[in-house]
């Protein structure tokens, strides 16, 4: 098994290597505008300090957010490439799960990740690999009730102490992270067809993009 995990869904662009017992090689950079630049080096890194080639990758395994539209669709168009051209399987998990996975928590805490607008992306999870609501998208203020008294794991969470107090690392998600968390799943069910905890390699918004084609537009045609 080799894994090769990517995500792009918050400011961190982050690709990992995993053989299905640990990662062997992992980078990331934060950088919130440079998501297309940044991702295909980085894979290139991992594969280079690995020492492997790309077509030695098994599968693809890739976050698919939620998150802000542009920047989630690189990590997400780069996995569906590699996956045709090598052939292999491309598998989705939540990118708030990577998270929460890297938290290490146990016990009910939260995920919340800056969704820009004033609001985050949040879910919770009553350990670091099971998730019990969301993911959802809201303001700080309106779900500092419902989550008082959580750890709240990731940026979002430091964006806004005071609906968040107890507010907990990794700020951002890591391809390591969701590639241990796959290597886990596959091994319970290696080819993934059953679910396992896998979600379609599609984006998952949770809102509209900011671009909206104008409802009252002059069309110009030729006479």
């Amino acid at each position: 098994m080799l894994l090769l995990a990517v995500d792009t869904a918050t400011p961190a662009v982050t690709a990992a290597l995993h053989d299905g017992s640990s990662v062997v090689a992992e980078t990331s950079s934060v950088d919130a505008r440079r998501h297309g630049e940044l991702l295909l080096p980085a894979v290139d890194r991992v594969l280079a300090e690995a020492g492997v080639r790309l077509d030695a990758v098994t599968a693809v395994i890739t976050g698919v957010g939620p998150g802000p539209y542009t920047g989630l669709r690189v990590g997400l168009v780069t996995a569906a490439t590699f996956g045709s051209a090598l052939g292999v399987p491309v598998h989705g998990l939540c990118t708030l799960d990577g998270l929460a996975y890297a938290s290490g928590l146990e016990g009910p805490f939260a995920v919340a990740t800056d969704a820009r607008r004033k609001e985050v992306y949040w879910a919770r999870y009553d350990s670091a690999r099971e998730r019990v609501g969301g993911p959802s998208v809201d303001r700080p203020a309106d779900i500092a009730e419902e989550l008082a008294g959580l750890p709240v794991v990731g940026a979002g969470a430091r964006l806004y102490p005071e609906a968040f107090p107890d507010a907990r690392g990794p700020e951002h998600v890591s391809a390591g992270a969701l590639a241990s968390l796959a290597a886990e799943r596959l091994a319970a069910d290696p080819s993934g067809s059953s679910g396992g905890g896998f979600l379609p390699p599609l984006p998952l918004y949770l809102r509209r993009p900011d671009a909206q084609v104008p409802k009252n537009y002059k069309v110009v045609t030729p006479t």
